[in-house]
């Protein structure tokens, strides 16, 4: 069983990483920046870069988010080995592998995507350079994002005070596919597998 669990987290995090770099590496070689492909009125392609967290947030220095990030990521690699030895439930490692693999997905992007491709622009499609000769050095690769799902798009009334007659969209973040595996897994494991996050949290505080 633990074999087994420890495979299928292993198979888990490859297939997520190739699809998330697939798509980003299509995306950053194929758009221009801020080039928007219509699929349906609801879902569109659009191509981004952004310097901070998921959703384009920014909260650090981005030496210090992806040093965090790295630091996260051999956190949760080391609690999924963990968890694996102590028999938890394979729905919780599924969902905790998404969620590694989804933090590793945006890292390479950090890590690699400034040492090896050209800088994205509105005028032309990126291309790839001689390693080390890209737009950023180690660590300071921008994420590319992609998906945007304009769900409800519209003015709002203008009787409405302070937000009248404004434009709103829902929902309005561009995210990508590494973004995507890690809030899915978190709001699953807050419906499904909240005995094994409550044992978390009791860990946490008897550490402190």
């Amino acid at each position: 069983m633990k074999k087994h669990q420890g495979l299928l987290a292993i198979a888990i995090v490859f297939l997520v990483l190739v699809i998330d770099q697939v798509i980003k590496i299509w995306v950053k070689t194929h758009m221009c920046l801020g080039e928007q492909i219509d699929i349906t009125d609801w879902f569109k392609i659009e191509f981004i870069e952004n310097k901070g967290m998921a959703w384009g947030m920014t909260f650090f220095n981005k030496y210090v988010l992806s040093i965090f990030r790295i630091v996260a990521v051999c956190w949760i690699g080391w609690y999924i080995k963990r968890e694996i030895c102590r028999g938890t439930r394979t729905l919780y490692i599924v969902l905790l592998s998404l969620v590694l693999a989804g933090a590793a997905g945006n890292i390479i992007d950090s890590m690699f995507y400034g040492l090896v491709f050209s800088a994205s622009s509105p005028y032309y499609v990126s291309y790839a350079v001689p390693f080390g000769q890209g737009y950023a050095p180690f660590l300071l690769g921008k994420v590319v994002d992609m998906f945007y799902f304009p769900l409800i798009d519209t003015t709002l009334p203008s009787w409405l005070p302070i937000w009248g007659g404004k434009e709103f969209t829902f929902f309005d973040p561009v995210f990508n596919f590494a973004d995507s595996c890690i809030s899915v897994s978190v709001v699953l494991m807050i419906i499904f597998c909240r005995k094994e996050l409550s044992t978390l949290g009791q860990k946490f505080e008897e550490k402190k």
